[in-house]
């Protein structure tokens, strides 16, 4: 099965500018697509609204992929996401993932885990701010 992964998705969404939020959602994520991050879910509108809002935040910044594995429907990974923000500042989030990927290959379900390495006490909302 040909499917998404966290970096590419992470590289659409947040580092790569002028690409429209919509299209690269919809690259990336199904449409009935939740994630939970930290204990809190979020419907797809959710997602996108915390997505759009980081897109005021990051000026830029990197994803790297620790450990990673996909079996049939299933896909976990552990990455370390490096943030640039617009202010100059840096924050340094490690997230360990669980992702149930639809028939077409897209994320369906995405829940995670996240542990700040790096960052101010404000920056510990970044994976569900929006």
């Amino acid at each position: 099965m040909n499917h998404t992964d966290v970096r590419a998705a992470l590289t659409d969404l947040l580092l790569t500018p002028g690409l429209d939020l919509d299209e690269a959602a919809d690259r990336h994520f199904a449409p009935d697509y939740r994630q939970r991050t930290d204990g809190e879910w979020a419907d797809r509108a959710e997602f996108l609204a915390h997505i759009a809002h980081l897109r005021t935040v990051v000026a830029d910044g990197s994803v790297e992929v620790h450990d990673e594995l996909a079996s049939g429907d299933r896909y976990a990974d552990r990455h370390t996401m490096t943030i640039v923000k617009t202010d100059g500042s840096t924050a340094r989030i490690e997230v360990y993932v669980f992702a149930e990927f639809a028939p077409d290959g897209r994320f369906r379900r995405i829940e995670e885990t996240t542990l700040m390495l790096e960052g101010t006490e404000h920056d510990r909302n970044l994976g569900s701010a929006r």
